[in-house]
């Protein structure tokens, strides 16, 4: 079973996050940039306090009339962050996801985050556990 801390080492740790004062303009220029669909959202203590996704810039920004550039991170991030561990595997992440309706989990480890995942890096790895395990099987089989 692929753990998160696995998908994080050949993934990568980065993290974009912005403050909850910054535009929701510089949010979504920021996500476009890294070609990303979420941000966690740090306080100046470097603590995560918020996610902001394109999910909440079109329910929350578009279909209530509000500007992008006037309206900061913090009206429309969601506030209830849902965290995986590095030691969790990605097939407990996607149930975790599929229950709760969220498509990025940032990861922490003793409280510092230490990176983020998406419901399409858990797809990646899961296809690559089958893949493997199909291999295996194959050669197996032909003994």
């Amino acid at each position: 079973m692929t753990t998160v801390q696995r998908l994080l080492d050949e993934k990568g740790h980065n993290v974009w996050s912005v403050h909850p004062d910054d535009s929701v303009l510089n949010a979504l220029q920021m996500m476009a940039d890294k070609d990303v669909g979420a941000l966690v959202v740090i306080d100046e203590h470097d603590k995560p306090v918020g996610i902001i996704s394109q999910w909440d810039y079109s329910r929350r920004v578009i279909l209530k009339g509000k500007s992008s550039p006037r309206t900061p991170v913090r009206d429309i991030m969601t506030t209830r962050i849902i965290c995986a561990r590095p030691e969790q595997t990605i097939e407990e992440c996607m149930a975790v996801m599929t229950e709760t309706h969220v498509r990025h989990l940032p990861v922490l480890h003793e409280e510092r985050l230490i990176g983020i995942i998406s419901i399409g890096d858990l797809v990646k790895g899961i296809i690559t556990e089958q893949k493997f395990t199909i291999e295996q099987l194959v050669h197996y089989v032909q003994g």
